[in-house]
């Protein structure tokens, strides 16, 4: 994606400095990524960091300082986006803040670690992020390229836009009166759906000329490394169905495709079709 010379996002805020050491060491952040991609369920690691050293000094890295302005320029294309879009609805766009952690972070939904990866709290409308993510996405899931991040910073707008649009508050609503395969289900046309929309954000991205020629496929390989079943079977060495979550990786792969093909909300509405055309 072109990034040289372009405008970044006002609502970053770097709070990187402030992080602290974690007791959970490099393996244990990839395993409770893991565990989160296949329970779906991050709050467990909420208000669960321990800090350490909370005035351990933060020295930015050449590759974090390239990546934090990767992520400011991605952010600031999802508004100019999502603006677009909802004034085609007749709807106004509000921008989330996102938030640049380093090992722990207090946030509106509670006290979370790197391990959570990047989420959003619908409580504050804020995405958070660890740029190590970026590290683990390249080494630990094989997933090549900066678009791979971009991928995942859409999606989690694409939560953002579920917030505001009030689908996030009723499908959080079900938890309790359904059984947990049942409510995994309906997390995993969620998270499709915010797949899709991270999809549209990158149909408007090629339209607008501003993408290079391999960012498809990378951002294809980020879905795909992060599919349930591909997490699983790497993990445990077999899948459980009723487990997922987030999607398999060709869920995955097959909505954000068909978000990038469309560029409308129309075409997302993943809880209105069959399970077997998910």
């Amino acid at each position: 994606m072109k990034v040289q010379g372009r405008r970044q996002s006002r609502n970053i805020q770097d709070r990187r400095a402030g992080g602290g050491a974690m007791m959970l060491g490099g393996a244990g952040i990839v395993i409770a990524i893991i565990f989160t991609l296949i329970t779906g369920d991050p709050s467990h690691l909420f208000n669960a960091a321990v800090n350490q050293n909370v005035n351990q000094e933060f020295v930015e890295t050449a590759e974090e300082k390239r990546m934090a302005e990767y992520v400011g320029v991605v952010l600031a294309d999802t508004e100019d986006v999502w603006h677009h879009v909802f004034e085609q609805y007749g709807r106004q766009y509000k921008e989330p803040s996102l938030i640049l952690f380093k090992n722990q972070v207090n946030s509106g939904c509670g006290m979370a670690t790197s391990a959570v990866g990047p989420f959003n709290c619908p409580a504050d409308y804020n995405i958070y992020i660890d740029l190590v993510f970026h590290q683990e996405l390249r080494d630990r899931f094989q997933a090549k390229g900066d678009f791979g991040m971009a991928y995942v910073i859409a999606h989690e707008v694409g939560h953002h836009v579920q917030n505001l649009l009030g689908i996030s508050d009723e499908v959080h609503a079900l938890r309790g009166r359904l059984n947990e395969t049942e409510y995994n289900k309906v997390l995993k046309r969620l998270e499709l759906q915010a797949d899709y929309l991270a999809g549209v954000w990158t149909h408007y991205q090629e339209a607008n000329n501003l993408l290079d020629i391999n960012d498809i496929r990378e951002a294809m390989e980020a879905a795909a490394a992060v599919g349930d079943d591909r997490i699983q079977e790497s993990t445990m060495g077999y899948v459980v169905p009723d487990k997922f979550t987030h999607g398999t990786s060709e869920q995955r792969m097959r909505w954000f495709y068909k978000g990038y093909q469309s560029g409308n909300l129309e075409d997302g509405n993943t809880f209105e079709i069959s399970e077997s055309d998910l």
